[in-house]
């Protein structure tokens, strides 16, 4: 196939290299959009959900009362987590034939564990295990914390597909792969069947940015702005290369667009990223050459530079930044968790319109 003939410049790096693409949604309509130019996958989480009823509310409307009759007793919690599932499972139907041609290895779609379980590794057990029935390609999310590490290795061994979220540094992806290891090898110990499995670890590359901006804006820090939109892209191509270098069965998969640099710097990596709908039309109507260059370090002055102006990034950077007791006391966790957990008080107002209605 020549140059030409690819749809953007997307379709090309899914043609032509190992990297792969997933819509960051799970939107109906925009995973269609993103299945035309190679897309392998989905995901979800409150947010996203969220987002995706704010925008289709009027496609999810008369389900959502249909639910409210159906489940007499149920919460507005209840609702909620059961619109989430149908919503992943209706994009797992989509993405089927792409996991059914690779095995298992792609054409899944991530579902989240709730947020409010991230101190608790039994209950994220229990959530992922039960959303590890609702269609053979459900790929659970879990946060990286210390309960979430936990759950990480004893989902695994159960035989689900996990997918790390809520992580940020090179710390907590070696903690992910070496508990989904773990896991792993307690399964094949036992003679069970791993051959379907595809675990990956996500590293939000644009919120790791956002949040070493913030502590150089609360602390007063000067620094080469450049310097902090290479900084995700940097922590990801040192997690990369230790990935490689350990043989890691999970996948790295990059999150939360900023800036091209985290899906160009990235080209040619055996890794997935999970791009949102405008962003994806912004990289398709891009003029960025698709070309290898995970390969290509970060310039050393730049990290020079973060090294010596960010304690926080050292820590996010070096394999040995954090230890696991430390991940739910860093800054860009518990941004995040407060974010997701205020996604799902908005979804559950959402419902709650619905099920409480003043005449």
């Amino acid at each position: 196939m020549s140059q030409k003939q690819y749809k953007s410049p997307l379709h090309e790096m899914v043609n032509t290299t190992k990297t792969d693409f997933w819509n960051d949604s799970c939107s109906i309509a925009e995973l269609e959009y993103a299945l035309e130019y190679g897309a392998v996958g989905a995901t979800t989480n409150p947010v996203i959900v969220g987002e995706v009823l704010k925008k289709e509310m009027h496609l999810y409307e008369d389900r959502i009362k249909e639910m409210i009759q159906e489940m007499p007793n149920a919460t507005e919690d209840d609702i909620a987590w059961k619109l989430n599932e149908e919503m992943a499972v209706a994009g797992a139907k989509l993405l089927m034939p792409i996991y059914e041609v690779s095995k298992g290895q792609k054409g899944r779609i991530s579902i989240q564990t709730n947020t409010k379980y991230y101190r608790d590794p039994e209950l994220i057990l229990e959530q992922a295990v039960g959303f590890h029935t609702l269609a053979p390609n459900v790929q659970v999310k879990m946060p990286v914390t210390k309960a979430g590490v936990k759950a990480v290795e004893e989902a695994t061994y159960q035989g689900v597909s996990i997918n790390a979220t809520v992580s940020f540094t090179v710390p907590q992806a070696l903690a992910v792969a070496e508990a989904v290891e773990r896991g792993l090898k307690r399964r094949e110990a036992e003679g069970k069947d791993t051959s379907l499995m595809h675990p990956v670890c996500t590293i939000m590359l644009g919120r790791i940015d956002d949040w070493l901006k913030f502590v150089a804006d609360r602390d007063g820090i000067i620094l080469d702005p450049a310097c902090l939109e290479w900084a995700g892209v940097a922590i990801m191509k040192n997690a990369y290369k230790i990935y490689k270098e350990k043989g890691y069965r999970t996948q790295l998969l990059a999150a939360a667009y900023r800036n091209h640099h985290q899906w160009s710097e990235l080209i040619g990596a055996d890794m997935s990223l999970t791009i949102p709908h405008k962003w994806i039309k912004r990289f398709n109507h891009s003029d960025i050459k698709v070309e290898n260059r995970i390969d290509q370090p970060v310039d050393t002055k730049i990290i020079e530079k973060l090294t010596q102006k960010l304690p926080d990034f050292i820590k996010a950077y070096e394999p040995n930044g954090m230890t696991v007791e430390e991940f739910d006391s860093f800054g860009a966790v518990n941004k995040t968790l407060l974010q997701f957990l205020g996604g799902y008080d908005d979804l559950v107002s959402m419902i709650r319109k619905y099920m409480v209605i003043v005449k």
